[in-house]
């Protein structure tokens, strides 16, 4: 089990990282062991019972080699050696092989872990501190020296914390950026993706009205000769208007595969709509008002899409049981709810494909669009389509 430099529990295998924190807490233990059996290169002898003594430098150093994978443990562990020492012996032990495990521990806490348990790490360094400088016989003479290295001794272990605070810091803030460009793109790409997927719509709904002028208009000239010059242009420029819109719009099948052949959804679909997220396992409660007055084929189409989205939301990230869905078709605009009894909204704040999707169709209409959670509970989606976007 390991930890991110945020405090996230995640499992890793042994990899570069680890074994430079292996070596890292080799060479303290390494400092630890020469100041025992060398005399005083490095630092003062470390007082005690023997046993304790001969495993000190273990205990002191060998926490460093969970210093990425649990920085906060490790560094407790380091503070806990040095609290131990106190209490068992008379004295403190200075020089490098303390500054070494004590700082780097300090620096890691703060570099791998998230804010809290950072500062939690601080804390235990303070504590661990008192009791170091209460048992040191130097710093309890009071001479204004022994004070003044002890103070330093303190200012360099909140400087290796400040140190790795500030790394920790600048790498959020590059993660963030990352993100954030992550999010721009992919929502970039959703955007594109809608545009062409309402391109492709339009081009079908289109098609059909301009067949049906194309074959009345043909139709006419055989029975209206006084009229056929007329009709005549009229069959030609509808001809000519499908094969352009083939041709322009023709490049957004490329990626497609075979075309669905079959009719595109409106208004008189969404029952069938609903049954299907009901075998799924979500209750739809569908009211519906004023569907007799009609509307425009690529309206309705838009109208379904964005209760099909909105539901495939509800049924995939908010963990609801029950959605209601209201379409009112008015004289001037359509008014699209869809509210759930979720209790996880993670993923709808998200601006994922399908927010953007239902944002850029109801823009298409020159409506309204407003999703988010509900004060009483659940997530709401509203959007308002204008029937005339001109008004």
């Amino acid at each position: 089990m390991a930890r991110d430099y945020r405090g996230r529990v995640r499992w890793r295998r042994f990899d570069r990282r680890d074994a430079v924190d292996v070596g890292l807490a080799a060479v303290g233990v390494a400092l630890g062991y020469v100041t025992f059996f060398a005399g005083n290169p490095v630092g003062d002898p470390v007082a005690g019972p023997s046993w304790f003594v001969a495993v000190f430098p273990v205990l002191l150093a060998g926490p460093l080699a969970l210093r990425r994978r649990a920085p906060l443990i490790s560094f407790a562990l380091i503070i806990l050696a040095v609290v131990l020492q106190a209490v068992l012996s008379d004295d403190s032990p200075e020089g490098l092989q303390m500054i070494y495990a004590l700082g780097l521990g300090a620096f890691s806490v703060a570099a791998y872990s998230r804010r809290m348990r950072a500062l939690a790490g601080l804390g235990t360094a303070a504590v661990g501190y008192i009791v170091y400088a209460a048992a040191n016989a130097d710093v309890r003479t009071g001479e204004a020296g022994q004070l003044w290295a002890a103070s330093f001794f303190a200012a360099a272990l909140v400087g290796a914390w400040l140190w790795g605070l500030a790394v920790s810091t600048r790498r959020e803030g590059r993660l963030h950026a990352a993100r954030a460009h992550t999010a721009e793109a992919r929502t970039a790409a959703a955007v594109a993706e809608e545009r062409a997927r309402l391109a492709r719509e339009l081009h079908d709904v289109v098609s059909h009205h301009l067949s049906v002028v194309v074959v009345q208009a043909s139709g006419a000239r055989s029975s209206n000769p006084d009229n056929a010059a007329t009709l005549e242009k009229i069959e030609n420029s509808g001809r000519e208007s499908l094969a352009e819109m083939r041709r322009l719009l023709g490049v957004l099948r490329e990626h497609d595969g075979a075309a669905d052949l079959r009719p595109q959804p409106g208004l008189g679909d969404l029952p069938a709509l609903a049954s299907q997220f009901e075998e799924a396992g979500l209750h739809v409660e569908m009211t519906t008002d004023g569907l007799e007055r009609g509307l425009p084929d690529v309206l309705a189409l838009s109208v379904y899409r964005i209760v099909q989205e909105a539901l495939t939301n509800v049924l995939r990230h908010s963990g609801a049981s029950k959605a209601r869905v209201s379409v009112d078709v008015s004289s001037q605009a359509v008014e699209i709810e869809i509210a759930d009894n979720g209790t996880r909204h993670d993923e709808h704040q998200t601006p994922g494909h399908g927010l953007v999707g239902m944002r850029e169709r109801t823009a298409l209409f020159g409506g309204t669009f407003e999703a988010g959670p509900q004060a009483a509970g659940g997530y709401r989606v509203r959007a308002v389509c204008l029937l005339d976007p001109a008004t």
